[in-house]
């Protein structure tokens, strides 16, 4: 079973920027698109991006369009998600998860996730 665990979270200042990165355990991270989730308190959990599983192409929801930018790097089983200039809409819980098919952006597309890394941004 795939194991998938994020880092990079933090609290930052409104404007700032954090580098999320999942790593994946197992041999068969080249195989999958990727994607990063996310949920705020009392809200349901978003679509922000996905990745091809060769990395040549990506998506991305109107929210953090031009402001963030997905990659892999497969020979390290690791996907990243750069986010610049942060707002505090951006504040939530990140997740990446998994996915046999691209693109996708519902949830229900995803067969496996991390345990969500905590990202806050301060006004």
């Amino acid at each position: 079973q795939v194991q998938l665990v994020e880092s990079g979270g933090g609290l930052v200042q409104a404007g700032g920027s954090l580098r999320l990165s999942c790593v994946a355990s197992g041999r068969t991270f080249s195989s999958y698109a990727m994607g990063w989730f996310r949920q705020a308190p009392g809200k349901e959990r978003e679509f922000v991006s996905a990745i091809r599983r060769s990395g040549g192409s990506t998506i991305y929801a109107d929210s953090v369009k031009d402001r963030f930018t997905i990659s892999r790097d497969n020979a390290k089983n690791t996907v990243y998600l750069q986010m610049n200039s942060l707002k505090p809409m951006d504040t939530a819980v990140y997740y990446c998860a998994r996915s046999g098919t691209y693109p996708n952006t519902s949830p229900t597309h995803y067969d496996a996730w991390g345990q969500g890394t905590q990202v806050t941004v301060s006004s």
